[in-house]
Formats: C-alpha cells, structure tokens, sequence
C-alpha cells in the first residue's frame, strides 16, 4: 500500500535505518491548499517508520520552519538526508527564508539521538555555496539560487555531499550540476568543484548516490521544462519528466549516461523523487513520489518499494517481470 495521507500532499523523501525499522522522512503540505503548487511555500518535514517499506506508521513531524524571524529557516524547511554518526543523528536539509522571499536556498543540519526529536545546530547554515564554482542568485539567469537537496554519505573515512546546484558558466539554461562537498565532522565543510558537468539541466534534483556491483550511481530527478536547449534540440519532441541517472565506475567520476531514456520518465510527470534502498531481503528496490496522474491531479503519496534489474553493462531498468508478480 502506498503512504498516503488523507490530509496532507507528500512528495520528496530520503531514508534513514535503525535496525531493522526504515525511517521515512519527507515534504508534506496541506491538501486543504487545492493548489498543489502552493504545496512548496507550506511545507514541513513529516515522519513514518517501517519494516517493510510497504506499511508505514506516522510518528511526529520532524521540523518545522523556524519562528524566529531573523532565522534562515523561517519560511521553508525542504528536502535533505539523515546520517548516523558516533551515536547522533544528522539530518541536514534546505532551508530559505522570509528576508530573501524564498529566493536564496541554504543548507544546515539538525541532530536526534533517537530519530523523532530534533534539534537544530546553532551556527547554521553549514554547508555554504562557494561562488567560485556555483551560480549566486542571479534573476537574470535563473528564478532562485539553486543550492538545496543534501545528499550526505561516508566513504573511504570522509563524509560528502551532494548537492542540487547551477554552475557559474555556460549557457543559462543547462547549467544545473551536481554540487559536492566534503568534511571530516560533519559539521565543517569544504565545498569543491561540482562532481557532474553542465550541459544537460537546468537543475538535477533530489539527487542519491548508491553503489550496485561494481558500479557507482547518482540518481536525480528533473522535469522536461528543465531541459537544457541543447537537450531539448537534441531530442525533439521527446518530452521525459521523472528519475534518470548517472553512472561511474568510481564514487566521484567521471559520471556518463548510458542511455538518454529515463529509468522511469514520461511526459505528465507521473513519478518524481526516486530513491534507491535495499529491502528487508537485501534487494535493491525504487521508490517514488506518486505525482500527477495521467490527468494531470497531483497525487502527492509515496510509492511501494519497485523492482529493478541491473544488466551487465551497469544499465539499471524497472523489472517489470518482478512487479507483475
């Protein structure tokens, strides 16, 4: 069954185990809005725990914008990740506010040590947008400054992050990239060069990094309207809103496309937001935001965990063999 609330829209989420309990956090947003595009100016962070990833049990929301009106959280709290360490929970997430009309996306964290109370850290922001390799905001060139969906892992005794960003260079609009930093606590960042190059998107969002085999992935979701020019000459009339991704032989590139069709794409936008995780048997699975229906109601719950299959040469499709069963 789908984690569908009857009084809220959820859509972006990520995932944090504990045991064998799956957390699920996630945007949610009054369905009493009507319109689903107000959704992201009225969203909070929302809780569920599983063990299964099919049947969800709502805990308490997790944060909520900011009531100080000086903070840089006060108007939204969007999408990030959660990562254990030595104990403590961390969860970092976007967050803009009121003073900047939403414009200016930031990133900071909060801490649990149980997963359903959080705390803000005092000196946020945390993890700060470097102009030397990003685009500030700009409304010349783009509506916001892009700088939002924290994706944190540990590898090789660093933790890194990737990030929803827009290069500083090249055509407006293909500029979107894949931001990347890294630190030694979690709490000190030192923001690099984008991990992806521009071209494609004006922006990659939600972005996950996962390793299947021997191959590395960053998966990430964008609409057809954020298709570069370029893209958009190159494929005609094709139109693909939904999950793609990238792949790499190693964690930090270089990362190529195997295939322009998207892992699951079509022209209403009827899957968003897709997430990689390993079932209770050790399965990779997909999961995604419901979006809008073939008749364009946006649906707003949060998927059954979908098989998927991986071929020899690292292309990852929808074992459609698998669902039907």
């Amino acid at each position: 069954m789908t984690h569908r609330l009857d009084d809220k829209w959820v859509w972006d989420f990520w995932f944090a185990q504990d045991g064998c309990d799956y957390h699920i956090f996630y945007l949610q947003a009054p369905r009493s809005l009507i319109d689903p595009n107000l959704r992201h100016k009225h969203a909070t962070i929302g809780h569920a725990v599983s063990a299964d990833l099919c049947h969800w049990d709502v805990l308490p929301d997790a944060l909520t914008p900011a009531s100080d009106d000086r903070a840089w959280d006060n108007f939204t709290t969007w999408t990030g990740s959660v990562i254990g360490h030595l104990g403590i929970w961390h969860m970092f997430y976007t967050g803009t506010s009121h003073a900047e009309k939403g414009l200016v996306q930031r990133i900071g964290v909060a801490t649990s040590d149980n997963l359903v109370s959080w705390k803000r850290y005092e000196e946020n922001p945390v993890i700060i947008i470097n102009r030397l390799w990003y685009e500030m905001l700009n409304l010349d060139l783009w509506h916001e400054q892009a700088w939002r969906d924290p994706y944190i892992f540990h590898y090789n005794g660093r933790f890194h992050a990737l990030i929803t960003a827009r290069a500083n260079m090249g055509e407006p609009s293909g500029r979107g990239v894949i931001g990347y930093a890294c630190s030694e606590n979690l709490i000190n960042w030192d923001v690099q060069a984008p991990i992806t190059e521009p071209g494609e998107f004006g922006n990659l969002e939600v972005p996950q990094i996962v390793q299947i085999g021997k191959y590395w992935y960053i998966f990430f979701s964008v609409e057809y309207t954020r298709f570069s020019k370029a893209r958009r000459m190159q494929l005609g009339k094709k139109q693909q809103s939904g999950i793609h991704y990238l792949v790499s032989e190693k964690p930090f590139g270089p990362y190529t496309f195997l295939t322009d069709d998207f892992l699951l794409g079509d022209a209403a936008c009827t899957k968003y937001s897709g997430k990689m995780i390993q079932n209770p048997k050790g399965e990779w699975v997909l999961m995604v935001c419901n979006h809008f229906a073939l008749d364009s109601e946006f649906q707003g719950e949060i998927s059954d965990p979908i098989p998927i299959r991986q071929e020899s040469g690292g292309r990852i499709l929808i074992d459609i063999c698998s669902r039907n069963n």
